[in-house]
């Protein structure tokens, strides 16, 4: 039992330290954003967010249908099919848009970030970068952030208008539904305070993906093998935030 609790103990400290160490980060950001270069920018908005489509639409499709899939059958026993197009837009809107859209991006984005960056760092690129006076933060950190946190909002509701065909599909081709219910109840019981608050969700994900890939990408430790623990190191714990953020989130806006 004791060593149980210092796990959990160790853990707590740990989740602590990463929060305090990327406040500063994002501090530093903040400060060095007037900095921002608009062609680097440009460059991480085009790798963020035009080469992330095939992935997110997939993803975003296939969560729709099979959601859509599960809770038909059960609406249909109960007569409720006529919410059917309501419950998934507010479902995909509100939770599964922006969640999942943030995963894909920390699987995806985050680890590239934190492996180019950490090489940066093996190859002593970021500590030449200070001899020529050139600040890491504002050059490498500041376009990251910026195209995240503009990014994976404008993918998040690209992957809920996805996510709400893929829905749609199947409500018309496996249950039978109608064009008119289906949309009728988007209509109804979805309000655009669901769809923005998702996307303010988004927002604060691309933020946590583009902090934590770019601290675990400038301290990796030498070496291939420390490139790749801290790419490791930055999806698992960009998910573990995401997660810890939508709950809080949650809390707050809705």
């Amino acid at each position: 039992m004791q060593g149980i609790l210092e796990r959990i103990g160790l853990f707590t400290l740990h989740i602590f330290e990463k929060v305090g160490v990327l406040s500063l980060l994002f501090l530093e950001t903040l400060r060095q954003l007037p900095k921002i270069q608009r062609k680097l920018t440009i460059a991480q908005m085009a790798h963020l967010g035009v080469n992330s489509l095939p992935i997110v639409s997939l993803t975003l499709l296939f969560a729709g249908m099979v959601m859509t899939l599960q809770i038909v059958d059960i609406l249909l026993r109960y007569g409720a099919q006529s919410t059917l197009g309501g419950i998934m837009s507010v479902a995909m809107g509100r939770e599964l848009g922006p969640i999942l859209t943030g995963v894909v991006v920390a699987g995806r984005v985050g680890a590239a970030m934190t492996a180019e960056l950490g090489t940066m760092k093996v190859t002593e690129q970021i500590d030449a970068l200070r001899c020529m006076a050139v600040n890491p933060v504002a050059y490498l950190v500041v376009p990251r952030f910026a195209a995240c946190i503009t990014m994976v909002p404008l993918l998040a509701f690209y992957g809920y208008i996805i996510g709400t065909a893929g829905g749609y599909a199947v409500a018309i081709l496996s249950a039978g539904l109608t064009h008119f219910t289906y949309m009728n109840s988007i209509e109804m019981f979805t309000e655009v305070s669901d769809v923005v608050y998702g996307l303010i969700k988004a927002m604060f994900f691309g933020g946590i993906i583009a902090l934590v890939a770019c601290h675990e990408g400038m301290t990796a430790k030498s070496g291939a093998e420390g490139v790749g623990q801290a790419t490791t190191r930055s999806v698992v714990t960009s998910i573990i935030f995401i997660f810890i953020c939508n709950y809080l989130l949650s809390i707050i806006l809705y």
